[in-house]
């Protein structure tokens, strides 16, 4: 139980820092957010250093490497994805492959489910499209490399969230630093490089240094969740997030939230009431 409220705190704060970030996206160049926020977030983790400890052990430097790969992976195929195609077809898809691939490898590291998991499972992966999916036409069908570059970015979140499961459990919060340190270092240089390209708007920083500190918090959640709960629970409810964004667009900038998402939201609360009594 203690597991799933964490990552229910992971989820929430994934959706708060997509909010924050997508706003302070609206400023300037999203490149030039996630450049604020990147330190920002790391600087998050190392405050949390002597609190939680961390053992940079071989296993640590590499499942964290890794996971630093995937998350600037991530981030580079999700927003091409978005920039290209239909959000309200691409983002679920997106939020669909990142939840049901850590799944699946958890359930081939023998994990077990109970009844009421077996049933919850799949209901969450229903609310996960649902409240994702934004409104829409339905007249605009995503090109076959726009679906590709949509099923690589939710890969990668997923490889990120599978390469952090797989980190020694007494390694402390060293996954996350060293995760954060080699997607920090790839972002900036991406932004050193194509600096000319990104255009003159200054980042806005107090949004931006927001959207890193609540990811880190998911993170460390998440990080959390999955040591002490089923990866396949935890990454489900983890890909929740976009209710989170849902949530705090509908109160802060008053976007409305359509049927479908209320669903989701819905049909989440059944799904997690479900997990919880596995």
């Amino acid at each position: 139980m203690f597991a799933l409220l964490l990552a229910l705190g992971s989820s929430l704060a994934y959706g708060c820092a997509d909010f924050f970030g997508g706003l302070g996206a609206r400023k300037a160049h999203a490149l030039r957010t996630v450049v604020v926020a990147a330190p920002a977030s790391l600087a998050v983790e190392l405050v949390l250093w002597p609190l939680l400890g961390a053992s940079f052990s071989p296993a640590t430097l590499g499942w964290g490497a890794a996971s630093g790969l995937a998350s600037a992976a991530a981030f580079v195929l999700l927003y091409r994805t978005l920039a290209i195609g239909p959000m309200n077809v691409l983002s679920p898809v997106t939020a669909l492959v990142s939840a049901a691939l850590p799944a699946g490898v958890g359930l081939l590291q023998s994990e077990h489910l109970a009844v009421a998991g077996i049933l919850g499972l799949p209901l969450a992966l229903v609310a996960v499209v649902l409240v994702s999916t934004g409104p829409g036409t339905g007249a605009t069908r995503p090109s076959r490399g726009a679906l590709l570059l949509a099923f690589g970015a939710g890969a990668a979140i997923a490889g990120q969230l599978i390469f952090l499961h797989q980190a020694p459990s007494d390694s402390g919060v060293a996954p996350l630093i060293i995760g954060r340190a080699v997607s920090s270092a790839i972002t900036l240089a991406a932004a050193g490089l194509l600096h000319r390209a990104l255009g003159p708007e200054r980042p806005a920083y107090a949004m931006s240094a927001a959207a890193g500190a609540l990811d880190s918090v998911a993170n460390l959640l998440f990080l959390l969740a999955a040591r002490g709960g089923d990866l396949a629970v935890v990454a489900v409810i983890v890909a929740l997030y976009p209710a989170g964004t849902v949530l705090l667009a509908c109160g802060v900038t008053a976007e409305r939230v359509h049927r479908g998402q209320l669903l989701g939201l819905g049909t989440a609360a059944v799904a997690v009431s479900l997990l919880a009594a596995t």
